[in-house]
């Protein structure tokens, strides 16, 4: 499910993007602004709900192996990932409803790569025709209260599989870490940018264009890439890969 979301995330935005490279003016209608915004919410919003979930998985699964099984059936996985894609669509519905609702006269030019951007859409309420100043606390604190309070839980769960790990052997320890690696890079890599953009003042920043294609196109193609890394046999077969061009370098000689 999450290279699923992945793959949905990065797709919501890329192909208009790439689409705009072959023309002089970018443009986007205010139908498919909305979907892009909609769309992008939801599948970030999940997304952020599947590592939290995940966390807590990685929890049960080392400081309580002898429950796992008992703990994390089938249902208790599909209600989890259920609730994490129902919370991803309350959430956008939020976002997008609080959007349409106001009025839009102009000007019309949003300065970013894509409709969708940092802060929210605080730029795009900007071209509202109305005082937007509650609507963007609203949706600062919708996406800002979200990403904030994933994070402290993930936080929490790492740092009481620490304290559990106190009493555990080196092999305990390697094979912990070896579980949670994947799992903490990406969740680094994807918070970051998320804070960045969503628990600061709406103050415009140079990076803010990259960072925004940071978070949006390249973490997506990038999570797979790590879990990917972390299976024993692309690990063997890299590792052959490896030595056989070091012995065609020896025998070259």
């Amino acid at each position: 499910y999450l290279s699923f979301v992945d793959m949905c995330l990065s797709s919501v935005t890329a192909p208009k993007l790439i689409a705009d490279f072959f023309v002089e003016r970018k443009t986007i209608s205010f139908d498919g602004c909305i979907a892009q915004l909609f769309v992008a919410h939801f599948f970030g919003c999940t997304e952020i709900f599947l590592l939290t979930v995940m966390a807590y998985d990685r929890y049960i699964a080392i400081c309580k192996p002898l429950h796992y099984t008992t703990i994390m059936t089938g249902c208790v996985c599909g209600s989890l990932v259920m609730t994490s894609w129902v919370g991803g669509f309350v959430h956008s519905m939020v976002q997008t409803v609080l959007t349409i609702q106001l009025p839009f006269c102009g000007p019309n030019e949003i300065d970013n790569y894509f409709c969708v951007i940092r802060n929210d859409v605080h730029p795009l309420l900007k071209l509202a025709c109305t005082d937007t100043y509650l609507v963007g606390i609203m949706i600062l604190a919708n996406t800002g209260l979200i990403s904030l309070t994933s994070f402290l839980v993930l936080v929490v769960s790492y740092v009481m599989i620490l304290v559990s790990l106190r009493t555990r052997s080196s092999e305990g320890h390697r094979k912990a870490i070896s579980t949670c690696a994947s799992h903490i890079a990406v969740v680094i890599i994807f918070f970051g940018p998320c804070i960045f953009m969503y628990l600061r003042p709406s103050t415009t920043f140079s990076v803010d264009k990259m960072v925004t294609v940071f978070y949006t196109i390249v973490i997506p193609l990038l999570n797979p890439l790590i879990y990917t890394l972390r299976n024993k046999e692309v690990k063997n077969s890299m590792r052959k890969l490896g030595s056989r061009k070091v012995t065609l370098g020896v025998k070259g000689k």
